[in-house]
């Protein structure tokens, strides 16, 4: 079967009016048989591009929800697995949280995939770090499994080497660690263990020790953490019944400073009835 395009010209009354299309033969068998002229062509893949760009864009708005859906899910996952996760994390935590993306990634970049093939195992993995995170304030076994033990590097003042290669940490990590705690002469130091975690805790020999109100005899005043009633120009009423204060009470106190309330950035008292205000710099 061979193709061909051979030109036909059409003329109207006037030369003007000329237009020149084209005729598609195909030859079969010897025949030629005609099929669309250039017009039919032409109005034939412009549907065909409307189509498509119709179902880019209905696979751009999918993609798009599926990634909303699954940023809700992955955000409430997080929170429902508690703050640590945006923290410092055990090895069990860490492996969870990189399965969770691998699996929250997929479905987000390709739209072929159902997304319950994404969110189920997301929800089972969930589950299961519930379960084994209760399990494992029942059971000592369990939490050392999964989380592991603490593991002391330094004993008075000596370095465990064995310790150090269970653990594969090597000198020069140790001392930076001992050093990010602002300790230089590792004769200082009684214990240091390393947490399940991978931070390292010290305790210093008592001469060592910064001291304390106690050690110099000093009676010390216990102090309360400060109560913010204004942030970002908005009043925290909820906290104003935990300071036991009232709205008379802080308009008063911003007439003394001659501020108001939508010119504080931060407004905090504390147990003394101290208070520190902030000016927002972007109203006068």
């Amino acid at each position: 079967m061979q193709a061909f395009l051979r030109p036909k010209t059409n003329f109207s009354s006037t030369a003007k009016a000329r237009a020149l299309h084209t005729l598609l033969f195909i030859q079969i068998n010897g025949k030629f048989i005609k099929s669309y002229d250039s017009d039919d062509m032409i109005r034939r893949h412009s549907l065909r591009i409307t189509a498509n760009t119709s179902a880019g864009g209905k696979s751009m708005l999918i993609s798009f929800l599926r990634t909303l859906l699954l940023y809700i899910v992955l955000v409430l996952t997080v929170r429902l697995m508690g703050k640590r996760q945006i923290g410092e994390m055990e090895p069990s935590e860490f492996v969870v949280t990189m399965l969770i993306a691998n699996l929250a990634a997929i479905p987000m970049q390709d739209t072929a995939i159902p997304l319950l093939s994404g969110l189920v195992p997301i929800l089972v993995i969930l589950g299961v770090e519930l379960i084994l995170a209760v399990l494992s304030l029942r059971c000592i076994r369990i939490r050392s499994f999964f989380c592991g033990k603490p593991v002391v590097l330094m004993k008075n003042g000596k370095i465990i080497e064995k310790n150090l290669q269970k653990t594969r940490v090597n000198l020069d990590e140790l001392t930076m660690h001992l050093r990010e705690k602002d300790i230089f002469d590792l004769t200082e130091v009684k214990y240091a263990i390393l947490e399940t975690n991978g931070q390292l805790s010290t305790l210093l020999y008592a001469k060592n020790r910064p001291a304390s109100a106690r050690d110099a005899g000093i009676r010390a005043t216990e102090t309360e953490l400060p109560v913010t009633l204004i942030s970002g120009g908005k009043v925290l009423d909820e906290n104003l019944a935990i300071a036991k204060k009232d709205r008379a009470w802080l308009e008063a106190e911003l007439k003394k400073s001659a501020c108001t309330v939508h010119g504080t950035l931060l407004l905090t008292v504390d147990a003394a009835g101290k208070v520190y205000l902030v000016r927002r710099e972007d109203v006068k």
